[in-house]
């Protein structure tokens, strides 16, 4: 029983719950067929599409949840643990899932009769919304897990979940290619039934097992090599017109890579039984299971807000206090005390203009790249590509943090800045509309944007602790529909309908989106001059952290 209760395991059973997850990103497929047999017109899609959006960045219901059932207190241990674990917050989700894709399925499939418009929407509602539950049991319970590389975990999580739409995509070609309908019956049984066979492996372990960075490496790989294959193949289809049997191939062939983190598991899990895991007790649980007596040992025992012993001489008295006042933002606060802080706002604000642009960029790339006069094919081979830039900005800066964290004591928000800085390059280039300039411009946002993904949750896990770290980075992730909307309906949108007034219904050449992208580039230029003040003021808190985590390897 031992053999399939480690945090390898559960790392193992949280990678393939993600690789389902993302079925929102491929909206797309069955969009028509939903447009169609529900007789609605462009606005109506579009309406339902936005609530779609809305209900994949709502979050904070998971992350309430979250807290409530799945971190551990040891107040709580006497009582019965059975409804108790991240399960719970993935078994909500997969209800959800199947019961908004069971529904779409019946009104696409034409087996019950037009629903209202609400209705539907909230059919796509739920769908969405499950991702978030998925997202957060996942995601928190990996920083859990890996406090000392939350940025390489966070970023196989993430990546994992960008790829998803991908994945999905190529199951869709292989089997269900021109049936929509049936591919909603698909999504409803992967995304409800995988959830669901692996949910109970997804537990939190409090263990150090041997060089976990290693390990994590090979998941890192293992991402590596399914982006790449999945970039490759996008290339050749988008080429090439693949028969029946060469896509089946394809498929298997995709899901054995899929297969091959279980090789880096049992590796782990050898490792661990040769002697060579051992357990650490993490003083945030502390923090979390009695405050008080911990202020008490603090005073009695002069240690820090970590729970590490101090020895102070005179003249450094003042200093340490000061020094100790930093570390306390990286104690476990609520949602209404981290909102209290400028922290907060500044990394909201961060991420609306990041998080925001980009995503009005990937909304809109189809007709900017009709636009600028690309053929059909190059646009579709540009979405396409789009999500394996955003896995390897999720991916990539997740790791990269956290090596220069390490080896250098860089701040993370400093990487919030350089990203942020690149994505404002990135929508000038596609706003010069020089040839080109929307494939070196989609590469520059996409991964920039995807490392906004990865950057956020682990920044506010450091910065506002972990006990309410699902509901916290959830309400910051609201910033992403705030942004979207600003920027896709008032800036994109607005200017687009203007420039089009004079030549009818659709505009044509680099004027249409110029002015909406030199906006968008200084929207994000202001969300890097923010995230650079939040660099500032975090800076000497984690050079604290980067110390301790030198001096006490495995204690955060």
């Amino acid at each position: 029983m031992e053999r399939i209760q480690s945090k390898w395991i559960a790392t193992l059973a949280s990678i393939w719950i993600q690789c389902s997850s993302g079925s929102l990103y491929t909206f797309s497929i069955f969009s028509s067929a939903l447009k169609s047999s529900q007789g609605y017109d462009q606005s109506t899609l579009d309406t339902v599409s936005v609530v779609k959006d809305v209900g994949a960045t709502a979050g904070v219901l998971s992350g309430f949840l979250y807290s409530a059932v799945a971190v551990p207190h040891r107040s709580r241990r006497s009582s019965s643990c059975f409804l108790r674990g991240p399960w719970v917050v993935i078994a909500v989700g997969a209800i959800q899932c199947f019961a908004g894709y069971f529904f779409l399925w019946l009104s696409v499939a034409g087996a019950i009769p037009r629903q209202p418009v609400p209705l539907m929407c909230l059919f796509m509602f739920l769908t969405a919304h499950a991702q978030t539950f998925f997202n957060t049991a996942n995601v928190v319970t990996a920083v859990h897990n890996f406090p000392d590389f939350s940025g390489t975990v966070v970023g196989i999580m993430k990546g994992f979940l960008g790829l998803s739409g991908a994945i999905l995509i190529q199951l869709y070609q292989a089997i269900f290619k021109g049936n929509p309908a049936s591919y909603l019956l698909m999504l409803m049984l992967v995304t409800t039934v995988n959830p669901l066979l692996l949910m109970c492996l997804v537990r939190i372990y409090n263990t150090k097992e041997g060089d976990e960075k290693k390990h994590l490496n090979g998941f890192s790989l293992v991402a590596l090599v399914v982006a790449g294959y999945l970039m490759a193949l996008i290339i050749l289809e988008n080429i090439l017109t693949l028969q029946f049997p060469a896509r089946l191939f394809t498929l298997v062939l995709l899901l054995l890579l899929l297969a091959m983190p279980l090789a880096v598991t049992i590796k782990a899990q050898q490792s661990n039984f040769d002697g060579t895991s051992q357990t650490f007790l993490i003083e945030k649980n502390q923090l979390i299971d009695d405050p008080k007596q911990l202020d008490a040992e603090k005073i009695g025992k002069g240690q820090d807000p970590a729970g590490y012993h101090l020895v102070h001489s005179d003249a450094e008295q003042e200093r340490n206090n000061d020094d100790n006042r930093v570390l306390l933002q990286g104690e476990n606060l609520n949602l209404l005390q981290a909102m209290g802080t400028c922290n907060f706002w500044c990394l909201f604000l961060a991420m609306a203009c990041g998080m925001g642009s980009g995503l009005a960029t990937v909304n809109n790339i189809g007709q900017i790249g009709g636009a600028f006069g690309y053929k059909s094919f190059e646009t579709s081979t540009l979405v396409s590509l789009w999500s394996i830039w955003n896995f390897l900005g999720r991916f990539g800066t997740g790791y990269v943090s956290d090596y220069f964290l390490h080896t250098r004591g860089w701040a993370r928000p400093v990487f919030m800045v350089i990203t942020l800085a690149t994505m404002s390059i990135g929508h000038f280039v596609i706003a010069s509309g020089m040839p080109g300039a929307l494939y070196a411009g989609s590469v520059l946002v996409g991964v920039s944007y995807g490392s906004q993904w990865s950057l956020m949750p682990t920044i506010t896990s450091e910065i506002f602790g972990v006990q309410h770290l699902g509901t916290i980075f959830n309400t910051i992730t609201m910033a992403s529909p705030v942004g979207s909307y600003i920027f896709s309906v008032r800036v994109v949108g607005y200017i687009y309908d203007k420039e089009a007034s004079a030549d009818g219904n659709k505009c044509t050449g680099t004027h249409c989106f110029m002015v909406s992208f030199l906006i968008m580039a200084s929207a994000t230029l202001l969300g890097c001059f923010v995230a650079l003040i939040l660099f500032l003021r975090t800076k000497s808190f984690y050079n604290q952290v980067v110390l301790r985590r030198l001096q006490h390897p495995g204690r955060v």
